[in-house]
């Protein structure tokens, strides 16, 4: 009875790994990683993890800590590339800020334009103030 117990136990707790499918992981349009069990379309995406049967003859082997390190280290760069993304976007926010307070603040603003200084009309500065306001509205919190 103890041997069917721990049979059984061992076929409910392997059976997840024999249904594990292939991950693969793509960079969209404005640079956010995605992971997913289909690939998109139109755009390159690589595998990350390959499924495998297990090879003929052989019982499967228990699973070990080296999947689990995987995982980890799989974890660990996404939450990287997270960081990454989160301290990109902070610098972003943070200067266009900054704009926004220079438009808003100075009246007589100038650009350089193929070597030329020239000053801003007062059209050109409230529509950049806006550009500028939705640009924070939708990517700054």
């Amino acid at each position: 009875m103890r041997t069917l117990l721990l049979t059984a136990g061992l076929l409910v707790g392997l059976s997840p790994m024999c249904m594990a499918g292939q991950v693969y992981k793509w960079v969209d349009a404005q640079g956010v990683t995605h992971f997913g069990s289909q690939p998109p379309q139109g755009t390159e995406a690589t595998t990350v993890i390959k499924s495998a049967a297990p090879p003929a003859g052989k019982p499967p082997a228990p699973p070990s800590g080296g999947a689990i390190g995987d995982q980890k280290a799989i974890d660990q760069d996404v939450k990287k590339q997270i960081a990454e993304q989160e301290a990109q976007l902070k610098v972003f926010c943070e200067q266009a800020r900054t704009n926004l307070a220079q438009l808003q603040n100075n009246p007589r603003l100038r650009e350089e334009v193929e070597g030329e200084m020239r000053r801003l009309t007062d059209e050109e500065r409230s529509q950049r103030i806006d550009e500028t306001r939705k640009q924070i509205e939708e990517h700054c919190q």
